[in-house]
């Protein structure tokens, strides 16, 4: 499957922190409300449950804003319209902007590819949590996380309507816990490196909220 993919780059008059994402989505979707897949919600204000077109992040000190399909309209008008970003106590001047646009490929493929997260994963809802808090050693806890890091690739090909043919084989690294926040709650999100033989555009998001900028890969050549 191929996607035309767009990331705008961001650069900001001061640094911005990873937490900032959710802000500047935040005001962003406030700023395009009239179009859903900017911030995924509908006019009653009801939660819509698809896998982002667009996501907000910060890598580096810099904003990265990715839109696909129905989301690169988005990232298009912030490139041409956006000049500051609110974040609520502070704003921020935008004193440059890179916009890239190029075809990726989402795929199962034969071979495996090693990935990095650049943000923590958000891999536990409420009912695996509590399953993997009671698993008693690392290499259980591998086997649980490997088995929803899959479930999490097959979300998302479902969202996008790819048909996922042949088997999906995923095989964690390197992982540490991290402690992180969502919406002001502190949660347990993960960072490392992993096997998968499937090819993810990188800076996607996996897991939960990745259109606040959680779960972000990226190839490790």
């Amino acid at each position: 499957m191929q996607i035309n993919n767009l990331r705008l780059w961001l650069i900001t008059d001061s640094i911005l922190n990873r937490a900032d994402a959710e802000k500047i989505r935040g005001y962003l979707g406030n700023f395009f409300w009239n179009n859903s897949y900017a911030h995924q919600h509908n006019y009653a204000g009801d939660l819509i449950y698809r896998y982002p077109r667009v996501q907000y992040k910060v890598i580096n000190g810099k904003s990265l804003l990715i839109g696909f399909n129905e989301g690169s309209e988005i990232v298009e008008k912030t490139f041409y319209n956006i000049e500051t970003i609110n974040l609520g106590k502070s704003s921020k001047v935008i004193i440059n902007k890179e916009l890239e646009s190029c075809y990726y490929t989402f795929a199962v493929i034969p071979n495996q590819i090693k990935y990095s997260f650049l943000t923590p994963w958000l891999a536990l809802n409420e009912k695996n949590y509590e399953k993997y808090m009671m698993l008693g050693d690392w290499r259980q806890r591998k086997e649980l996380l490997e088995k929803i890091l899959v479930g999490n690739i097959i979300s998302v090909s479902k969202s996008l309507g790819y048909t996922v043919d042949k088997p999906i084989e995923a095989g964690i690294e390197r992982f540490k816990e991290v402690r992180t926040t969502l919406k002001g709650t502190s949660m347990i999100g993960f960072l490392g490196t992993f096997f998968v033989n499937f090819e993810i555009p990188d800076f996607w998001g996996i897991g939960k909220s990745v259109s606040r900028g959680f779960g972000t890969i990226k190839k490790i050549y």
